[in-house]
């Protein structure tokens, strides 16, 4: 497993980081499968508690294939997280080349009864384990 970046990025008060890891022991290259995971921890930093509802992924690979993911929750989980409180999974994906990225948003609702995004910041994936750090 080959893991080099921390990703992260703030909105609203929640702050969502990401470390990705290439799985070269699930992967199989002359069938064009590469399988990457990824371990993502949401934080709430603000003074409201919120609820995580859904989610979007936009998923890209270096060969132009792209991939939209859209759901309730994330892992089978809609997690309710007061001030202070963090929740955290591991998930994964199957490109068809070496590269690509994720990116997207999750969905949450605040006890006040407003509804936001939270960015989940642009992250790269590399089999070869090196790409830009943010």
């Amino acid at each position: 497993m080959t893991s080099r970046a921390f990703y992260y990025r703030m909105t609203q008060g929640i702050r969502v980081t990401v470390k990705p890891s290439y799985l070269a022991s699930e992967s199989r290259p002359d069938l064009g499968r590469y399988v990457f995971a990824y371990h993502v921890r949401i934080e709430n930093v603000s003074r409201h508690t919120v609820q995580l509802l859904a989610r979007r992924w936009l998923i890209a690979d270096s060969i132009g294939e792209q991939t939209e993911v859209q759901g309730e929750g994330v892992v089978g989980q809609q997690p309710t997280l007061r001030p202070g409180m963090v929740h955290e999974y591991q998930s994964f994906c199957v490109l068809k080349s070496p590269e690509g990225h994720m990116e997207g948003q999750y969905f949450f609702r605040r006890d006040d009864g407003a509804r936001f995004a939270a960015e989940i910041p642009r992250f790269h994936l590399n089999a070869a384990g090196i790409g830009p750090v943010h």
